[in-house]
């Protein structure tokens, strides 16, 4: 799967945005932010469909992976927007990485550890932000996390570990 996909997920309470331009994302953020919340919500219209009271625009399916049995359901998504959530303890795996590297999915990790096996971009990390509050509904849009990049050349020189990728990485 290649290029820019765009996700909306709502319900009538709350509406998430994304743009993803890369097979890795990762957001980020504090609590409360929605992270769990815009996850549910996926989970719920997965398990459910319309009669969850969400509803999903994207050009491609978008699932969720859960701990229990995530090899199996990895080996049968193929070209979707998989979502996992920071409570699953092989998003930090060698053999979750080997298994997302050269696959046909995008991924949307949300987790505030350090994936240092995953070869994924400054520019791909992102954070949930409330953009407009209005009729009982609140709208959320996710922002680059380290802000543009001479803000993140900053923040990286408080790290310990950087990674890279070259132009021809994918």
């Amino acid at each position: 799967m290649k290029g820019k996909h765009s996700i909306v997920v709502r319900n009538r309470r709350v509406q998430f945005a994304l743009e993803l331009e890369r097979n890795i994302t990762v957001i980020r953020g504090d609590s409360a932010t929605g992270k769990t919340t815009m996850l549910g919500m996926l989970r719920d219209y997965e398990e459910l469909g319309a009669q969850s009271g969400v509803t999903v625009q994207c050009d491609k399916p978008c699932r969720t992976l859960t701990s229990r049995d995530w090899e199996s359901q990895l080996s049968r998504m193929k070209d979707s927007i998989v979502f996992v959530d920071e409570g699953n303890a092989f998003v930090s795996s060698r053999a979750f990485a080997q298994a997302i590297c050269g696959s046909s999915n995008y991924y949307v990790l949300i987790t505030r550890e350090s994936l240092y096996q995953l070869p994924y971009s400054v520019e791909a990390v992102l954070e949930l932000r409330t953009t407009t509050r209005r009729e009982k509904c609140t709208y959320n849009k996710a922002y680059p996390y380290y802000g543009t990049l001479e803000h993140a050349a900053s923040e990286m020189d408080r790290s310990d570990r950087i990674l890279t990728e070259d132009s021809n990485s994918g």
